[in-house]
């Protein structure tokens, strides 16, 4: 085999999506062994599409049906990413040449694309030689190339993962109890899937019903993400760990002002919130943002905390989001609803909330405090401090009705339940007020405040 060939191929024998998980199974070398090709692809059905309600079919009817299940979640992944599935389905199906000639122009179009040569290579190698295991090519014995192998099929293994185990339609994640208007977009991440989750806020401006108040988001970008090197759950600064969390965009950074490092831009988020630091978290600078120019994209686990995309597909990002207004979801593992799955708590929240502001319109200090948690800090100073100014507040304004509006509710939970609350609050007849943002958690079976602020 020539060199550029090897070269091409090292890291590769078959170790790219449909075939990431076999271990040293051993794979055909030519076209001629095409039912070994769709038993594994048969396999990998098998084993990742966990949410069929049918049993999986055998042969070709199997990788027909992942085909159909892909086809529809195509147009929103990245140009790319959507180039490289349908170079894994011409694998499923035998149709070796097609594919090559596939992964050739991928390859040429972007020459960063690590994963995208990985499969050129196998491809490459079926054509010259007999492929006996994954990893069969000349110097793969080496650490650092088996650590790259390694990661380079994990990467494969994960963006298919998160292509077969699809969000049920019309479904929303957990956390959008109920979404303003004004945010008229919002991000999830799925950390187990290195997936990024972009939505359009499809909300009523003005709901009056409960099926009108239920999230309506329309899932309109679907991209594959790196989080932090040590993976997530940060509590420490310099943990190499992504947070996990409800967070907010709160700037844009002009890529011309930072290095090469993060690529055409950067999203920062408000890592620690309230609650982080509440819990003792430290650390900053948690941003969304691109790869260096001479890589497509990063390993699963690769960056120092922040959430890392490909250039073109932050580029999308950046031309969608609004700073402030977007909620940024970060979670271990998404869980999806239907929306009206989701009322009961919405409503039980509802009620608490109503029962603030009617408290709070009354001017009542006395009954307004014990909707507040005494336990934490409210902007570093303690609730001692902070509350005089609320109470003198209350007396200057006395009892006015007050107004909420383009409220937002977005649940997390952990070994807390947390509540992240923004709404604008306007006093009857009165155009304009200030929009507040509050943090809830259960104690004791019932909701209070331990952080309150404007924005």
């Amino acid at each position: 085999m020539p060199r550029g060939v090897w070269l091409a191929a090292l890291l590769s024998a078959l170790a790219f999506g449909i075939y990431a998980s076999f271990g040293t199974t051993p794979l055909p070398a030519t076209a001629t062994a095409a039912p070994s090709l769709i038993d594994s692809a048969q396999a990998f059905i098998s084993e990742t599409v966990k949410s069929e309600p049918e049993p999986v079919p055998s042969g070709l009817t199997a990788v027909a049906l992942t085909s159909e299940r892909l086809k529809a979640s195509k147009p929103l992944m990245g140009q790319a990413e959507a180039r490289l599935i349908e170079i894994y389905q011409l694998i499923g199906q035998a149709q070796h040449r097609q594919a090559l000639e596939r992964a050739q122009s991928l390859v040429r179009d972007h020459p960063n694309f690590q994963l995208a040569h990985l499969v050129h290579g196998d491809l490459l190698s079926l054509q010259a030689r007999p492929v006996r295991r994954l990893g069969d090519v000349p110097d793969t014995q080496a650490l650092a190339a088996a650590q790259q192998l390694a990661t380079l099929r994990e990467e494969s293994s994960r963006r298919l993962r998160a292509l077969t185990e699809r969000p049920p339609e019309g479904g929303v994640p957990t956390q959008f109890l109920t979404l303003s208007p004004q945010s008229r977009h919002a991000i999830a991440i799925d950390a187990s899937r290195s997936r990024l989750y972009l939505f359009e806020n499809q909300s009523a401006a003005r709901p009056t019903s409960e099926e009108e108040r239920a999230p309506r988001l329309k899932l309109i970008g679907d991209f594959y993400i790196s989080v932090g090197l040590s993976g997530i759950e940060k509590t420490t600064e310099g943990d190499k760990r992504t947070p996990l969390g409800v967070y907010y965009i709160t700037s844009t950074l002009n890529p011309a002002n930072l290095p090469d490092l993060y690529g055409v831009g950067a999203l920062p988020i408000n890592y620690p919130n309230p609650l982080d630091v509440q819990r003792g978290k430290t650390g900053s600078g948690i941003w969304l943002h691109g790869t260096p120019s001479d890589q497509f994209v990063r390993a699963p686990q690769a960056s120092d905390g922040c959430v890392v995309l490909s250039n073109p597909d932050l580029e999308r990002v950046l031309s969608t989001v609004q700073i402030r207004t977007t909620p940024v979801v970060i979670a271990p593992e998404l869980q999806w609803v239907q929306p009206e799955a989701l009322a009961p708590d919405r409503g039980q929240f509802e009620s608490v909330l109503e029962s603030w502001r009617q408290t709070r319109s009354a001017g009542d200090a006395n009954a307004l405090k014990g909707f507040y948690s005494s336990r934490f800090l409210n902007q570093g100073r303690d609730l001692a401090q902070w509350w005089p100014r609320v109470e003198s507040e209350l007396r200057s304004n006395g009892s006015r009705e007050i107004q909420l509006k383009n409220v937002s509710v977005l649940r997390w939970r952990d070994q807390d339940d947390t509540l992240v609350v923004t709404f604008g609050e306007v006093a009857m007849g009165q155009s304009r007020g200030v929009t507040r943002r509050q943090y809830w958690t259960r104690e004791q079976d019932r909701w209070t405040i331990f952080f309150e602020g404007t924005l």
